[in-house]
């Protein structure tokens, strides 16, 4: 089978992938263009795509028979694929969930203890020399530890955010979730407005048409003046103008985002901002995390090669 790879992935996936497929690798960073997308399913028999690589509706129906039948995405988010598109045109699509959980948690609490004790902020004045030495009232933060996180969205990565701040930090967990879930800590599941009222919020939501803008400007306006929120999602879930908003007029304390509604572009006025944590989605960002992520993605492409059921369809 002729396999796309649509981006660069770590040495042992492309030997794992080429010891089983006939792989063209492209060695560019950037997504798939108008055209490449379009020639990636008439072209392939399989493609292995990632965030960014925008299958959108419009991308499926200007090829009406493609050749590919799997999309076998590198990544827990589909939200650039439309797999309803997909579908109907007969093309199945997997994800790689539970590969990306623990990485994507670590990065939770790096960012509420940068945005929360000030540390880009200490490290930018300490880079451009205005550091004139240690001082009892020098950049004074807030606290993590004891403090009431908020998470909405209680899934593999929500748990593993939990577990981090009650064992690690002795914090009150409350959280939100379509479903009843059990979050595996001492934890209660309440309403979003409650959870909104938390000192640190945490948004971990799936990304796509159901959780756009679900933090918008009226459920920011919930949030507590000395709050701080946390977005590793996806960038589209958090009305960034709003946030910016929020953020200016002093609604909320700080923000620390991972990912971005018009991403790769960030807001200047959210870089120009000092209570704002900024992360080039460093989420997945650790190579045995990305390892197992592109090994998940070709154990996807070897089941649907050997007729077997698909280990994590979507």
């Amino acid at each position: 089978m002729k396999l796309l790879i649509t981006r660069p992935l770590p040495d042992p996936v492309m030997q794992a992938a080429r010891a089983r497929f006939d792989v063209t690798a492209r060695a560019s960073t950037l997504p798939l263009n108008h055209a490449e997308l379009r020639q990636a399913l008439s072209d392939f028999d399989v493609v292995l795509p990632t965030l960014g690589d925008l299958f959108k509706a419009e991308v499926f129906a200007d090829v009406p028979q493609p050749r590919a039948k799997l999309l076998a995405n590198f990544g827990v988010g589909y939200n650039h694929i439309d797999t309803a598109a997909a579908k109907a045109l007969g093309i199945a699509v997997t994800n790689t969930p539970g590969a990306v959980t623990d990485a994507t948690a670590d990065v939770v609490l790096t960012l509420m203890l940068m945005t929360a004790r000030r540390a880009g902020e200490g490290e930018r004045m300490l880079r451009a020399g205005a550091w004139q030495g240690w001082h009892p009232v020098q950049m004074l933060g807030a606290p993590v530890s004891g403090k009431t996180v908020g998470i909405i969205g209680m899934g593999r990565i929500g748990r593993a955010i939990a577990q981090r701040c009650h064992f690690g930090f002795g914090m009150q967990v409350i959280y939100h979730n379509r479903s009843t879930v059990d979050a595996g800590v001492p934890a209660r599941q309440v309403p979003m407005a409650e959870v909104l009222q938390a000192d640190f919020v945490v948004i971990a939501v799936p990304g796509g048409p159901a959780t756009r803008h679900l933090i918008n400007a009226a459920a920011l306006a919930q949030m507590s003046r000395h709050a701080i929120m946390i977005n590793i999602a996806r960038g589209d879930v958090v009305d960034e103008a709003a946030l910016v908003a929020a953020l200016q007029t002093g609604q909320i304390a700080g923000a620390g985002l991972d990912v971005y509604e018009h991403e790769p572009v960030v807001s200047p006025a959210l870089i120009g901002m000092e209570n704002v944590t900024l992360l080039p989605h460093l989420g997945t960002a650790v190579l045995e995390t990305r390892t197992a992520m592109g090994m998940m993605a070709v154990a996807n492409l070897i089941a649907f090669q050997d007729g077997q059921p698909l280990p994590n369809p979507v």
